[in-house]
């Protein structure tokens, strides 16, 4: 049976960045399909994008220099 709530910060954050990385164990994957409110992982993960391209950008320009 599904979990309705939302699942803590911390493992959304978890999540994603085993998502990015592309490292996760079974288990975790498991844990992340049993919530039904998948809009927590999609903020995180357009948050956490945001915040790599910004990073690319700001190491580029500074080897640049």
């Amino acid at each position: 049976m599904a979990n309705s709530k939302s699942p803590p910060l911390k493992q959304v954050i978890k999540a994603v960045l085993g998502a990015f990385i592309g490292v996760q164990s079974e288990q975790q994957r498991q844990q992340d399909f049993t919530t039904t409110n998948p809009l927590p992982y999609i903020i995180v993960g357009v948050v956490m994008a945001i915040m790599f391209v910004v990073a690319v950008v700001l190491v580029v320009s500074w080897v640049l220099r």
